[in-house]
């Protein structure tokens, strides 16, 4: 069967793949000649809210021919208690792909092994693939491409953007550096399963920074992690700044996945500095979830 269900599981090439495609889409946008979800209707199953998520994956199953239905957690029997694996079965008898966004990864993984349908994953708490991807392709604009480049991320390292970061680079063989607090550092287990000599984790900040082609941050508070009483006080060395950005290399960019809360993981003037680059970052979402949902429908690949 055809999924996305983390960067950790993919294959570098599909990487690679996904990405040539989203180039060929964006660029054809509005000028399609093929509707690979012609006569599907695609589930969008989300337990967290979204605003970039939501958007780009109904607009990319539309202008891919196919119909999108959005089920909130809330609205079906997953909200009360039905086990995931029971959803599946019956979604997988009904409609033709599934997006799914929630908390537990097992969920996503569940899903598609008992649905038999194409399921990818919007976001869980341990990994964020769409984005990466999207991320990916942002990079490839700007820069011409990862390759013997140095991606910095900054924030917490235990997030699900840390860690699909840490496998796209073990996959693709680019420099990351991590800098987080000690207490949000990488754990011990995933660093080896990881097993990535180009991976490096550091409490500095300006050290994970020094010579970056790109500086990447997210929210210091994931969804759900709201009422973690003392959690954003550790970060405020972390923050993307003007300062900060003195150790990066020249001509780097700044990406951030979005929603942004300016004034802690970033700044206004920073962020607003980076706006082209960060809300191309955001478009991307559209057409790297395009390239995906068009190759698993032509050509059924893991």
């Amino acid at each position: 069967m055809y999924h996305l269900l983390s960067i950790e599981s993919m294959y570098p090439q599909n990487i690679v793949k996904y990405i040539d495609h989203a180039v060929t889409l964006k660029t054809r946008r509005g000028k399609h000649e093929e509707f690979p979800l012609t006569g599907q209707v695609w589930a969008l199953i989300f337990s967290k809210s979204s605003t970039r998520t939501r958007v780009s994956f109904e607009v990319g199953i539309r202008e891919l021919g196919g119909s999108p239905l959005f089920l909130s957690a809330n609205d079906i029997q997953l909200g009360r208690g039905e086990p995931i694996k029971d959803t599946a079965r019956v979604l997988g008898r009904m409609v033709h792909g599934a997006v799914i966004r929630t908390y537990k990864q097992s969920d996503v993984e569940d899903f598609a092994e008992f649905s038999g349908i194409p399921t990818i994953n919007a976001l869980t708490d341990d990994e964020h693939p769409c984005q990466i991807l999207a991320d990916l392709l942002t990079i490839r604009e700007k820069l011409g491409g990862w390759d013997g480049k140095k991606i910095a991320f900054v924030g917490d390292g235990v997030s699900n953007m840390a860690r699909s970061w840490c496998w796209a680079a073990k996959h693709l063989g680019f420099e990351l550096t991590i800098g987080s607090p000690e207490a949000y550092q990488p754990p011990a287990d995933f660093l080896a399963k990881l097993n990535c000599a180009n991976v490096s984790v550091t409490s500095d900040a300006r050290e994970a920074v020094s010579g970056a082609d790109v500086v990447n941050t997210d929210v210091w508070l994931s969804m759900g992690q709201e009422g973690e009483a003392g959690k954003e006080a550790q970060f405020g060395a972390y923050q993307v700044n003007a300062g900060l950005l003195e150790e990066a290399a020249s001509g780097h960019i700044v990406l951030h996945c979005l929603p942004a809360y300016r004034g802690k993981e970033i700044t206004e003037d920073i962020l607003e500095r980076h706006s082209a680059t960060i809300f191309q970052q955001a478009e991307n979402r559209l057409h790297i979830q395009k390239g995906i949902m068009a190759r698993m429908a032509k050509h059924r690949i893991l």
